[in-house]
């Protein structure tokens, strides 16, 4: 025993928690920055923390709000006029905290900045931020997003607010959250070399005036599983999902759709999905397999590459004011959907969907599939399941 002991690091042989809250030694997220070690645990206790902003220099940290979610209120304040929180080089996890208002001078005040290393998020709720999250370009870090919610982008921004802002990273992965309310920027931009985007609700809302729902402005491979994706009537933009705008930067190029609700609840004809293929290298490949469209607008008509099963409806056929966008039992689609064969297979097949607030079920290969994100069974995506944290 004590020649393994002799063998862990010594950051695992020292670990603690600290706690942060009153009550406790520790009152302040910043001190339990600076008073961690690699391998640390920090717990933040229930409450508001304003003005209370911290960088996290650790190689390994887990962070956790205990309880009802804490709440950051960033009231001005930033670490190093970057973001309520920012992240050097790491693995970091932080789950259940709440992070609002960030603002900065030169416009990219962020919830979370995260430049280098690995981040998990999961349950967290990031609300009136010039940017959720926003990373660095390190082409080596990973970001893995679950159960979290984005909203309420300011109107006072200095620059175009994204809710969520991924740079030039490896591997992108949000599953699970709900984005809604931007205004002139996007709801999501990801310039990440893998972008992996399933089962989420990315539903701009009631009031939402985001440009690009879904931007992927560099091409990469970008796989959508899954989702709602729309916008509203008042959206700034008529494109909804965008794949390659500014040209290529990675050297493979995959948009893979599959199974997504896009939505328009405008009577502007939307353009669901729009590729730049003169921007991008010729051995692009786009596929768009099962996805359901509803409103008016153009799909696959102006979209290149392979699509098959995609089908559309009419204004008012699904509801997306009460959130009620399942196909019914009985829907004639059911007849209409292609099967998915060979290597794409597993990658491009829903093993889940969203649910209300934030995260998902998972779902069983059901007799027979419909296209779209829910496939009608005993999980359906309603409005009257409880939507909690609203400020």
């Amino acid at each position: 025993m004590l020649a393994l002991v002799s063998c862990l690091p010594v950051s695992e042989l020292h670990a603690e928690v600290i706690t942060v809250g009153i009550g406790e030694s520790v009152t302040r997220i910043a001190e339990a920055a600076r008073l961690a070690r690699d391998g640390d645990i920090v717990l933040i206790k229930s409450g508001n923390y304003e003005n209370d902003v911290a960088v996290w220099t650790q190689k390994k940290l887990e962070i956790r709000g205990l309880g009802i979610r804490p709440v950051l209120l960033a009231s001005g304040a930033s670490a190093e006029d970057k973001a309520i929180w920012v992240f050097r080089d790491g693995q970091f996890s932080v789950d259940n905290v709440e992070f609002r208002g960030a603002r900065v001078p030169d416009g990219n005040g962020a919830g979370i900045r995260f430049e280098r290393g690995s981040l998990e998020v999961n349950d967290c709720v990031f609300d009136d931020n010039q940017n959720a999250i926003l990373t660095g370009n390190d082409e080596n870090a990973e970001l893995r997003i679950r159960d979290s919610e984005f909203r309420h982008a300011p109107h006072d921004a200095a620059r175009l607010p994204h809710l969520l802002y991924v740079g030039t990273i490896r591997h992108f992965t949000l599953e699970g959250s709900r984005l809604h309310q931007g205004f002139q920027g996007h709801l999501i931009k990801s310039r990440a070399h893998t972008s992996e985007i399933r089962y989420n609700l990315i539903l701009d809302g009631e009031g939402g005036e985001s440009s690009y729902e879904l931007e992927f402005p560099n091409g990469g491979t970008a796989i959508v599983v899954g989702n709602v994706i729309g916008q509203s009537r008042t959206s700034a933009n008529r494109v909804v999902l965008a794949y390659g705008a500014e040209g290529g930067h990675w050297k493979d190029n995959q948009l893979l759709i599959s199974h997504n609700t896009f939505i328009n609840e405008g009577w502007r004809p939307a353009w669901f999905a729009r590729v730049w293929e003169d921007k991008l290298p010729q051995d692009l490949e786009v596929l768009a397999i099962n996805n359901l469209t509803v409103g008016l607008g153009v799909f696959t008509l102006a979209l290149p590459g392979t699509h098959t099963g995609n089908q559309a409806l009419l204004p008012g056929a699904l509801d997306p004011a009460t959130l009620d966008l399942t196909l019914g039992a009985d829907s004639l689609f059911r007849r209409h959907v292609a099967a998915v064969d060979g290597p794409l297979r597993q990658l491009l097949t829903p093993t889940a969907e969203f649910a209300l607030p934030r995260g998902t079920v998972t779902i069983k290969p059901p007799q027979s599939w419909v296209p779209g994100a829910f496939q009608g069974g005993d999980v359906a995506l309603k409005a009257t399941t409880t939507v909690d944290d609203t400020p």
